[in-house]
Protein backbone atom coordinates (compact mmCIF):
# COMPACT_ATOMS: atom_id res chain seq x y z
CA UNK A 1 0.00 0.00 0.00
CA UNK A 2 1.51 3.41 -0.76
CA UNK A 3 1.13 5.68 2.14
CA UNK A 4 1.31 8.66 -0.69
CA UNK A 5 -1.11 7.63 -2.63
CA UNK A 6 -3.70 10.03 -2.49
CA UNK A 7 -7.92 9.76 -2.13
CA UNK A 8 -10.93 11.93 -1.92
CA UNK A 9 -12.17 13.43 1.27
CA UNK A 10 -15.94 12.57 1.15
CA UNK A 11 -18.12 14.89 -0.55
CA UNK A 12 -14.91 17.30 -0.49
CA UNK A 13 -12.96 18.51 -2.89
CA UNK A 14 -9.75 17.69 -0.80
CA UNK A 15 -7.53 14.66 -1.74
CA UNK A 16 -5.50 13.68 0.92
CA UNK A 17 -2.58 11.12 1.01
CA UNK A 18 -3.54 7.38 2.34
CA UNK A 19 -1.43 7.77 5.67
CA UNK A 20 -1.00 11.42 7.62
CA UNK A 21 0.36 11.95 10.99
CA UNK A 22 -1.84 12.79 13.58
CA UNK A 23 -0.99 15.51 16.51
CA UNK A 24 -2.15 14.28 20.14
CA UNK A 25 1.59 12.93 21.19
CA UNK A 26 2.97 16.51 19.97
CA UNK A 27 1.12 17.86 22.67
CA UNK A 28 2.90 16.31 25.01
CA UNK A 29 0.40 12.91 25.86
CA UNK A 30 2.67 10.22 26.68
CA UNK A 31 6.04 12.33 27.56
CA UNK A 32 7.09 16.19 27.63
CA UNK A 33 8.64 16.01 23.79
CA UNK A 34 11.29 18.65 22.88
CA UNK A 35 10.48 20.91 20.60
CA UNK A 36 13.27 20.54 18.52
CA UNK A 37 12.15 16.36 18.15
CA UNK A 38 8.46 17.47 18.00
CA UNK A 39 9.23 19.94 14.41
CA UNK A 40 11.53 17.09 13.13
CA UNK A 41 8.84 14.92 13.54
CA UNK A 42 6.38 16.91 11.59
CA UNK A 43 8.80 18.07 9.21
CA UNK A 44 10.12 14.30 8.27
CA UNK A 45 6.00 13.34 7.90
CA UNK A 46 6.26 16.21 5.22
CA UNK A 47 9.74 15.46 3.21
CA UNK A 48 8.55 11.96 3.05
CA UNK A 49 5.40 12.91 1.31
CA UNK A 50 2.28 12.70 3.70
CA UNK A 51 -0.03 15.06 3.21
CA UNK A 52 -2.58 14.96 5.99
CA UNK A 53 -2.00 16.46 9.21
CA UNK A 54 -4.74 16.51 12.47
CA UNK A 55 -4.48 18.53 15.34
CA UNK A 56 -6.92 20.02 18.25
CA UNK A 57 -6.61 22.61 20.89
CA UNK A 58 -7.01 19.44 23.29
CA UNK A 59 -3.58 18.50 22.65
CA UNK A 60 -1.47 19.58 24.83
CA UNK A 61 -4.12 22.96 25.61
CA UNK A 62 -3.13 24.30 22.54
CA UNK A 63 0.83 23.09 21.87
CA UNK A 64 0.04 20.73 19.15
CA UNK A 65 -1.66 23.25 16.64
CA UNK A 66 1.62 25.58 18.06
CA UNK A 67 3.99 23.02 16.46
CA UNK A 68 2.09 21.87 13.55
CA UNK A 69 1.91 25.79 12.77
CA UNK A 70 5.55 26.40 13.18
CA UNK A 71 6.61 23.70 10.44
CA UNK A 72 3.52 24.24 8.00
CA UNK A 73 3.18 27.61 8.03
CA UNK A 74 6.64 28.05 6.39
CA UNK A 75 5.73 24.87 3.67
CA UNK A 76 3.63 25.29 0.25
CA UNK A 77 -0.08 24.62 1.12
CA UNK A 78 0.05 21.42 -0.72
CA UNK A 79 -1.35 19.80 2.43
CA UNK A 80 -4.44 19.12 3.97
CA UNK A 81 -4.65 20.21 7.79
CA UNK A 82 -7.62 19.24 10.12
CA UNK A 83 -7.98 20.95 13.42
CA UNK A 84 -11.02 20.74 15.76
CA UNK A 85 -14.17 22.64 17.61
CA UNK A 86 -15.54 22.25 21.01
CA UNK A 87 -13.38 24.05 23.27
CA UNK A 88 -11.65 27.24 23.62
CA UNK A 89 -8.42 28.09 25.97
CA UNK A 90 -7.76 30.72 28.71
CA UNK A 91 -4.53 31.53 30.52
CA UNK A 92 -4.20 29.86 33.56
CA UNK A 93 -1.97 28.95 36.63
CA UNK A 94 -0.77 25.50 36.33
CA UNK A 95 -2.20 24.42 39.70
CA UNK A 96 -5.53 25.31 37.62
CA UNK A 97 -5.08 23.38 34.50
CA UNK A 98 -6.12 20.69 33.71
CA UNK A 99 -4.50 18.48 31.52
CA UNK A 100 -6.56 15.57 30.15
CA UNK A 101 -4.12 12.84 30.24
CA UNK A 102 -1.43 15.29 28.81
CA UNK A 103 2.08 14.97 30.48
CA UNK A 104 2.71 18.41 29.36
CA UNK A 105 1.65 21.36 27.34
CA UNK A 106 0.95 24.77 27.32
CA UNK A 107 -0.85 26.82 30.96
CA UNK A 108 -4.35 27.26 29.05
CA UNK A 109 -7.33 26.07 30.33
CA UNK A 110 -9.83 24.30 27.53
CA UNK A 111 -13.07 25.45 28.15
CA UNK A 112 -16.09 23.19 26.78
CA UNK A 113 -18.10 25.12 24.54
CA UNK A 114 -19.78 24.16 21.24
CA UNK A 115 -22.07 27.06 20.94
CA UNK A 116 -22.46 28.82 17.81
CA UNK A 117 -20.36 32.12 19.22
CA UNK A 118 -17.90 29.42 21.33
CA UNK A 119 -17.09 27.77 18.17
CA UNK A 120 -16.27 30.75 15.96
CA UNK A 121 -13.77 31.82 18.96
CA UNK A 122 -12.17 28.33 18.90
CA UNK A 123 -11.82 29.13 15.11
CA UNK A 124 -10.31 32.36 15.80
CA UNK A 125 -7.73 30.94 18.53
CA UNK A 126 -6.61 28.30 16.35
CA UNK A 127 -5.84 30.25 13.28
CA UNK A 128 -4.02 31.92 15.71
CA UNK A 129 -2.03 29.34 17.12
CA UNK A 130 -1.20 28.18 13.71
CA UNK A 131 -0.01 31.08 12.14
CA UNK A 132 -1.32 29.49 8.52
CA UNK A 133 -4.57 31.66 6.52
CA UNK A 134 -6.11 28.40 5.75
CA UNK A 135 -7.72 25.26 7.81
CA UNK A 136 -9.06 22.76 5.71
CA UNK A 137 -11.12 20.49 7.49
CA UNK A 138 -13.31 21.25 11.55
CA UNK A 139 -14.30 18.72 13.40
CA UNK A 140 -16.24 19.17 16.41
CA UNK A 141 -14.71 17.06 19.05
CA UNK A 142 -15.64 15.08 21.83
CA UNK A 143 -19.42 14.58 21.46
CA UNK A 144 -19.22 11.29 23.31
CA UNK A 145 -20.40 9.60 25.98
CA UNK A 146 -16.42 8.82 27.04
CA UNK A 147 -16.07 12.49 26.96
CA UNK A 148 -19.49 13.91 28.84
CA UNK A 149 -21.16 10.99 30.21
CA UNK A 150 -24.54 12.11 32.28
CA UNK A 151 -24.39 15.41 29.93
CA UNK A 152 -24.08 14.17 26.78
CA UNK A 153 -27.49 14.58 25.26
CA UNK A 154 -27.03 18.32 26.18
CA UNK A 155 -23.36 18.41 24.43
CA UNK A 156 -24.72 17.03 20.98
CA UNK A 157 -28.03 19.61 21.06
CA UNK A 158 -25.47 21.99 21.84
CA UNK A 159 -23.22 20.82 18.84
CA UNK A 160 -26.02 20.32 16.61
CA UNK A 161 -27.47 23.83 17.10
CA UNK A 162 -23.96 25.48 17.31
CA UNK A 163 -21.11 24.13 16.17
CA UNK A 164 -22.78 22.63 12.97
CA UNK A 165 -24.26 25.58 12.72
CA UNK A 166 -21.04 27.66 12.22
CA UNK A 167 -19.42 24.87 10.41
CA UNK A 168 -21.98 24.84 8.03
CA UNK A 169 -22.08 28.36 6.94
CA UNK A 170 -18.33 28.34 6.96
CA UNK A 171 -18.27 25.74 4.13
CA UNK A 172 -20.49 27.58 2.29
CA UNK A 173 -18.45 30.66 3.06
CA UNK A 174 -15.52 28.90 1.21
CA UNK A 175 -13.56 29.35 4.23
CA UNK A 176 -13.04 25.44 5.12
CA UNK A 177 -13.23 22.81 2.92
CA UNK A 178 -14.77 19.90 4.82
CA UNK A 179 -16.46 19.92 7.98
CA UNK A 180 -16.41 16.55 10.06
CA UNK A 181 -16.92 15.18 13.85
CA UNK A 182 -13.75 13.56 15.72
CA UNK A 183 -15.10 10.76 18.87
CA UNK A 184 -13.74 7.39 20.08
CA UNK A 185 -17.64 6.09 19.39
CA UNK A 186 -19.86 4.84 16.54
CA UNK A 187 -23.19 5.40 17.82
CA UNK A 188 -22.48 9.25 17.96
CA UNK A 189 -21.36 9.85 14.30
CA UNK A 190 -24.85 7.65 13.61
CA UNK A 191 -26.78 10.56 14.97
CA UNK A 192 -24.64 13.55 13.44
CA UNK A 193 -24.77 11.77 9.99
CA UNK A 194 -28.95 12.07 10.82
CA UNK A 195 -28.75 15.42 11.73
CA UNK A 196 -26.49 17.10 9.15
CA UNK A 197 -24.61 17.24 6.03
CA UNK A 198 -21.14 15.92 6.66
CA UNK A 199 -18.23 15.73 4.90
CA UNK A 200 -16.06 13.17 6.79
CA UNK A 201 -16.37 11.57 10.30
CA UNK A 202 -12.81 11.03 12.26
CA UNK A 203 -13.38 7.45 14.51
CA UNK A 204 -10.79 6.73 16.70
CA UNK A 205 -9.80 2.65 18.06
CA UNK A 206 -13.41 1.69 17.01
CA UNK A 207 -12.54 -0.25 13.58
CA UNK A 208 -9.56 -2.08 14.19
CA UNK A 209 -8.44 -5.36 13.88
CA UNK A 210 -9.56 -5.87 17.43
CA UNK A 211 -13.30 -4.24 16.63
CA UNK A 212 -15.58 -4.68 13.74
CA UNK A 213 -18.89 -3.52 15.30
CA UNK A 214 -18.38 -0.37 13.00
CA UNK A 215 -19.22 -2.49 9.88
CA UNK A 216 -22.95 -3.36 10.98
CA UNK A 217 -24.24 0.25 11.10
CA UNK A 218 -21.85 3.19 10.65
CA UNK A 219 -19.55 2.25 7.93
CA UNK A 220 -22.70 1.38 5.25
CA UNK A 221 -23.90 4.14 6.29
CA UNK A 222 -21.38 6.52 5.61
CA UNK A 223 -20.44 4.61 2.25
CA UNK A 224 -23.94 5.21 0.95
CA UNK A 225 -24.36 9.01 2.19
CA UNK A 226 -20.70 9.64 0.70
CA UNK A 227 -19.09 10.58 3.84
CA UNK A 228 -15.35 9.84 4.21
CA UNK A 229 -14.01 8.06 7.39
CA UNK A 230 -10.48 9.10 8.53
CA UNK A 231 -9.09 6.45 11.26
CA UNK A 232 -6.96 6.68 14.15
CA UNK A 233 -5.67 5.05 16.90
CA UNK A 234 -4.88 1.80 15.10
CA UNK A 235 -3.37 -0.12 17.83
CA UNK A 236 -6.48 0.37 20.15
CA UNK A 237 -4.06 2.38 22.48
CA UNK A 238 -1.01 -0.23 21.93
CA UNK A 239 -1.64 -3.64 22.15
CA UNK A 240 -1.89 -3.92 18.22
CA UNK A 241 1.30 -2.32 18.44
CA UNK A 242 3.33 -3.90 21.46
CA UNK A 243 1.28 -7.31 20.87
CA UNK A 244 0.45 -9.42 23.56
CA UNK A 245 3.27 -8.54 26.53
CA UNK A 246 2.80 -8.09 30.05
CA UNK A 247 1.62 -5.14 30.58
CA UNK A 248 0.13 -4.21 27.21
CA UNK A 249 -2.76 -1.38 27.09
CA UNK A 250 -6.38 -1.54 25.38
CA UNK A 251 -8.33 1.31 25.25
CA UNK A 252 -5.62 3.25 27.85
CA UNK A 253 -5.76 0.12 30.53
CA UNK A 254 -4.41 -3.02 31.00
CA UNK A 255 -5.76 -5.50 28.50
CA UNK A 256 -7.99 -8.02 30.02
CA UNK A 257 -7.10 -11.89 29.77
CA UNK A 258 -9.76 -12.38 26.60
CA UNK A 259 -8.21 -9.28 24.19
CA UNK A 260 -4.51 -11.12 25.29
CA UNK A 261 -5.40 -14.13 24.15
CA UNK A 262 -7.03 -12.72 20.87
CA UNK A 263 -3.85 -10.83 20.45
CA UNK A 264 -1.77 -13.46 20.61
CA UNK A 265 -4.01 -15.67 18.35
CA UNK A 266 -3.73 -12.87 16.21
CA UNK A 267 -0.27 -12.32 16.34
CA UNK A 268 0.24 -16.31 15.36
CA UNK A 269 -1.20 -15.88 12.37
CA UNK A 270 0.83 -12.74 11.42
CA UNK A 271 4.15 -14.30 12.19
CA UNK A 272 2.84 -17.25 9.57
CA UNK A 273 2.54 -15.10 7.19
CA UNK A 274 5.87 -13.27 7.82
CA UNK A 275 3.68 -9.98 8.74
CA UNK A 276 4.40 -7.62 11.14
CA UNK A 277 1.38 -7.17 13.55
CA UNK A 278 1.57 -3.22 13.65
CA UNK A 279 1.25 -3.67 9.69
CA UNK A 280 -1.89 -5.45 9.86
CA UNK A 281 -3.56 -3.11 12.30
CA UNK A 282 -2.76 0.01 10.21
CA UNK A 283 -3.53 -1.87 6.72
CA UNK A 284 -6.25 -3.50 8.06
CA UNK A 285 -9.13 -0.72 7.92
CA UNK A 286 -8.04 1.07 5.13
CA UNK A 287 -9.58 -2.12 3.16
CA UNK A 288 -13.15 -0.50 3.46
CA UNK A 289 -14.57 1.58 0.62
CA UNK A 290 -15.52 4.26 3.46
CA UNK A 291 -11.92 4.61 4.97
CA UNK A 292 -10.16 7.21 3.41
CA UNK A 293 -6.58 7.53 5.44
CA UNK A 294 -5.32 6.27 8.30
CA UNK A 295 -3.94 8.66 10.62
CA UNK A 296 -1.56 7.52 13.36
CA UNK A 297 0.38 9.41 15.64
CA UNK A 298 4.39 9.68 15.73
CA UNK A 299 6.78 11.61 18.07
CA UNK A 300 9.76 11.00 16.11
CA UNK A 301 11.15 11.12 12.83
CA UNK A 302 11.94 7.19 13.09
CA UNK A 303 8.58 6.79 13.84
CA UNK A 304 7.00 8.58 11.11
CA UNK A 305 9.67 6.02 9.00
CA UNK A 306 8.54 2.96 10.24
CA UNK A 307 4.36 3.89 9.95
CA UNK A 308 5.34 4.67 6.37
CA UNK A 309 7.42 1.19 6.46
CA UNK A 310 4.47 -0.39 8.16
CA UNK A 311 1.72 0.80 5.47
CA UNK A 312 3.83 -0.23 2.65
CA UNK A 313 4.74 -3.82 4.02
CA UNK A 314 3.35 -6.11 1.73
CA UNK A 315 0.31 -8.14 2.93
CA UNK A 316 -0.42 -12.07 0.97
CA UNK A 317 -4.39 -11.82 0.73
CA UNK A 318 -4.03 -15.17 2.36
CA UNK A 319 -3.12 -13.66 6.03
CA UNK A 320 -6.65 -11.78 5.57
CA UNK A 321 -7.76 -14.97 4.99
CA UNK A 322 -6.68 -16.89 7.37
CA UNK A 323 -7.96 -14.66 10.27
CA UNK A 324 -11.45 -14.69 8.81
CA UNK A 325 -10.93 -18.38 9.03
CA UNK A 326 -9.97 -18.61 12.36
CA UNK A 327 -12.46 -16.30 14.06
CA UNK A 328 -10.48 -13.59 14.39
CA UNK A 329 -11.76 -10.88 11.51
CA UNK A 330 -15.63 -10.60 10.56
CA UNK A 331 -16.18 -12.42 7.29
CA UNK A 332 -17.84 -9.87 6.08
CA UNK A 333 -15.02 -7.34 6.76
CA UNK A 334 -13.62 -5.80 3.74
CA UNK A 335 -9.51 -6.17 3.38
CA UNK A 336 -6.94 -4.22 1.87
CA UNK A 337 -5.70 -6.00 -1.74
Amino acid sequence: MDPRAMRRLGKSTLNVTVLGLGGAPLGDFYARLPEAEALATITAAYDHGLRLFDTAPLYGNGLSEHRFGHVLRRLPHDFVLCTKVGRHLLPAPPERIDRAGFTGGLNMRCVVDYSYDGTLRAIDQSFQRLGIERIDVLHIHDVDVWTHGDAYELRFREAIEGAYRALHELREQGVVGAIGVGVNETAPLMRFAAHGDFDCFMLAGRYTLLEHTALDDLLPLCAAKGIGILTAGPYNSGILASGAVPGAKYNYRDAPPEIMDRVARIEAVCRRHAVPLPAAALQFPLGHPAVVAMVPGAVSPSEVERNIALISHPIPPDLWGELKHEGLLRPDAPTPG
